[in-house]
């Protein structure tokens, strides 16, 4: 989460009560939270507390009702952080120009009965995308298994070809709305284009961002949501090569390269073909 910085000190009412008085003539949506740290993260009580001060002293009619009414009708995200115990920081930035919405950009998302931690991966970079697969839309799930993408797109009422030589969960795999097909995501091609394309296969990143310009080349999808892993030296390089593979080469359109919260060493692509 990137902003302006406006003040910083003690946490305290002062310190909020200074930050609001200086964005208190705009449309504000006040986020208050740690850092995500061992250190950071037992403070968010006082990060809370911080919030509420802040917001006391803002006029009614200048409070967004959330960060998205705030982004929709071009208000601010005021930013309280608490740092430490002795440290608070607090700026703004501009909601549409926010890397994320949610607090410290720490969207947190409830995994449910997912078989794996990708689900939450899954419903971050669909929250971020603000659009997600109908009931009765077409996706390829390429590296299936054992289910974690294809476990949230079935509960959207999408049918979903999974595509991994492995099994998946067995619930999944007597699901009349998942089509297993146990081959490698490099060796499949679909009968007809689909909806949507999801990847998350923990492969080299070249090669995979070859494998989703090769279904964008030859329109077998419309969107596009894939995990792209980074290597350990060199990130910065090699995100821009998979950007431009998959932009020249695959014609894939509007692309977004995020790390997401749930995200590690990998980032999330999301793009369209049209």
């Amino acid at each position: 989460m990137g902003f302006q910085v406006i003040a910083s000190g003690e946490p305290g009412a002062d310190l909020a009560l200074a930050a609001a008085k200086r964005v208190a003539d705009r449309l504000v949506w006040v986020q208050a939270w740690t850092l995500d740290t061992d250190l950071a993260n037992p403070l968010s009580p006082l990060a809370a507390e911080l919030g509420e001060a802040a917001r006391a002293q803002l006029p009614e009619e200048r409070r967004a009702r959330s960060a998205w009414d705030a982004r929709d009708r071009g208000g601010v995200l005021l930013q309280l952080c608490v740092a430490s115990p002795e440290l608070a920081i607090a700026g703004a930035v501009e909601a549409r120009d926010a890397a994320s919405l949610a607090a410290g950009g720490r969207q947190r998302m409830h995994r449910g009965d997912a078989p794996s931690r990708a689900a939450a991966k899954l419903e971050e970079a669909l929250e971020v995308l603000g659009l997600s697969p109908g009931r009765g839309e077409e996706c390829v799930d390429l590296g299936a298994a054992p289910g974690g993408w294809t476990r949230r797109l079935v509960s959207r009422g999408a049918r979903v070809t999974a595509v991994d030589p492995a099994r998946l969960s067995a619930d999944l795999a007597s699901n009349r709305l998942v089509r297993h097909v146990q081959d490698s995501a490099f060796a499949y091609a679909p009968q007809a284009p689909v909806d949507w394309l999801f990847c998350d296969m923990a492969w080299r990143p070249l090669e995979v961002a070859q494998l989703l310009a090769k279904w964008g080349r030859r329109g077998w999808a419309t969107h596009l949501v894939a995990n792209i892993k980074l290597p350990m030296k060199d990130k910065n390089p090699m995100l821009f090569r998979v950007r431009r593979i998959l932009e020249e080469e695959g014609g894939w359109r509007h692309l977004r390269v995020r790390q997401l919260y749930h995200d590690r060493d990998e980032v999330t692509v999301m793009a369209r073909r049209l």
